[in-house]
């Protein structure tokens, strides 16, 4: 199996910072972290969607303001 030796993967990193650039290689990598994650808690089962039992979130109580006060 083949293994990168440290020179190959500074040429590897060097025609990818040539090929995407500097300002967008933060938002690769972030986006590459997110994908991964995503796949790792697919396969083990974990899901963000399902919350545990005991764990309900209730709405913020929102303020109205008289039509009184309110500006025309």
């Amino acid at each position: 199996m083949w293994s990168p030796s440290p020179v190959e993967i500074i040429i590897i990193l060097v025609i990818v910072l040539i090929i995407f650039g500097p300002k967008r290689l933060p938002d690769l990598g972030r986006s590459m972290g997110r994908g991964l994650r995503e796949f790792k808690d697919s396969v083990t089962g974990k899901d963000k969607d399902e919350l545990p039992e005991g764990a309900v979130e209730k709405p913020e109580p929102t303020t109205a303001t008289p039509a009184s006060e309110q500006k025309p």
